[in-house]
């Protein structure tokens, strides 16, 4: 059943000082995050990317939306990503693990902590390609996450605007303002993998060309999965060295390593 909320680019969310929020309820983003997931597997899918691992899809853009939606959908096998390693970097400190494997990510700050499961967040952009001035996506982040078998976790992103509040405004960096919104999926599957599924919206903002931002989308949004696994592997081979590192053994006379 819809909850009357929906997921769109065009969504005008407002952080207003004076009457504090207007945000939706977690019920109310969970249950259009799952609407719109289920409504993704119907896209018409697109390349098969990252040596056949990462299936696109797309949707053209609807009377309500901002722009056309994009999605991808990728498996993992525990030797990659457990479900609980992934659900981690992605729903728990996101801006900040995804600043670490997403290089045109330069600064990433959190502008107001709304609850538990809701926070806004603000990202700087800064790309290579000639002339293209840096971008400002500043979002509210929701989290939700459902123990029960199979487990999953949502972790969704809406364009909220905060400009009205000049102390919340003043921690955003300056740059082109751009806008997305995005879904994204950890669930545990039978087989013992992890699939992760994502789908987004979004505009640059500026005078970049819709067309070129559309037909780029495919392969920007799939080299993310390869980017996480490899800085992900760092990650686990750094705690696991620690894990190996030996423990100092202290007596009143000597200082002893025990061996791992």
């Amino acid at each position: 059943m819809s909850s009357g909320f929906k997921l769109t680019m065009a969504q005008d969310l407002r952080l207003d000082g004076l009457s504090h929020v207007e945000l939706p309820s977690d019920e109310q983003v969970v249950a259009a995050g799952r609407e719109l997931l289920e409504d993704s597997k119907g896209w018409k899918k697109g390349k098969v990317y990252q040596n056949n691992t990462v299936q696109t899809c797309s949707r053209p853009k609807g009377p309500d939306d901002g722009a056309s939606w994009h999605g991808r959908v990728s498996e993992h096998s525990p030797e990659e990503v457990t479900f609980d390693e992934l659900w981690a970097k992605i729903g728990t400190n996101h801006s900040e693990n995804e600043k670490e494997y997403i290089d045109v990510v330069k600064k990433v700050t959190l502008i107001k902590k709304i609850s538990a499961t809701q926070e806004i967040w603000s990202s700087y952009y800064e790309f290579p390609s000639v002339g293209v001035s840096p971008r400002v996506f500043t979002v509210l982040q929701v989290t939700h996450y459902d123990s029960n078998s199979p487990r999953t976790g949502l972790f969704i992103s809406i364009p909220v605007d905060v400009t009205s509040d000049p102390e919340l405004a003043k921690l955003e960096e300056k740059g082109v303002r751009g806008r997305y919104v995005s879904v994204e999926s950890i669930k545990e599957l039978p087989s013992g993998k992890t699939e992760w599924r994502m789908a987004t919206s979004s505009s640059p903002g500026g005078r970049l060309p819709t067309f070129v931002v559309e037909k780029t989308m495919p392969s920007t949004i799939s080299a993310d999965v390869p980017h996480f696994l490899r800085w992900f592997q760092t990650v686990r081979d750094a705690s696991e060295g620690k894990e190996r590192l030996p423990t100092a053994t202290v007596s009143t006379s000597t200082v002893e390593a025990t061996p791992a």
